[in-house]
């Protein structure tokens, strides 16, 4: 049997807003609920969303008592702390994405730009709870479109 190449299965987001979070993820990037869960153990509540058309998955995580951590208000200042500082999606038509996350609440962090990646742009918004996302187009590479 041949061996399972390792590949990433999902990104962890800890989160005050469970409901809010989940709203804001499926309208902004086309996730879809694929379950949700309790662990009353740790008194730990846990949507996975995943994109249908992709597969890709981001599991937010809500444990009541939870206080905000260190928030880095641009990538910059994420490149300080050794934790993960943001999330990345691979979008179509960077502009008009950018203006339609602002429009659902997220908070310019980047204006879209030339990224230091050749023939690639990119931009950065804060999510509602002021988590770092990067949109990155690489229609100009041959990468794969939202």
């Amino acid at each position: 049997m041949a061996e399972r190449v390792p590949r990433l299965d999902h990104v962890g987001l800890n989160v005050a807003d469970l409901g809010a979070a989940e709203s804001w993820y499926c309208t902004a990037f086309g996730f879809v609920r694929e379950l949700a869960l309790r662990v009353d153990a740790s008194d730990l509540d846990v949507v996975m969303l995943i994109h249908p058309g992709r597969g890709d998955r981001l599991e937010l995580l809500h444990r009541t008592g939870s206080q905000p951590g260190l928030r880095a208000a641009d990538p910059a200042e994420a490149a300080l702390l050794q934790a993960f500082g943001h999330i990345a999606f691979d979008v179509s038509d960077l502009d008009p994405t950018f203006e339609r996350l602002l429009g659902l609440g997220a908070r310019a962090v980047m204006t879209p730009r030339p990224s230091p990646e050749a023939g690639v742009r990119m931009a950065f918004v804060a999510d509602p709870e002021g988590n770092l996302v990067e949109l990155l187009d690489r229609s100009t590479t041959g990468g794969q479109e939202e």
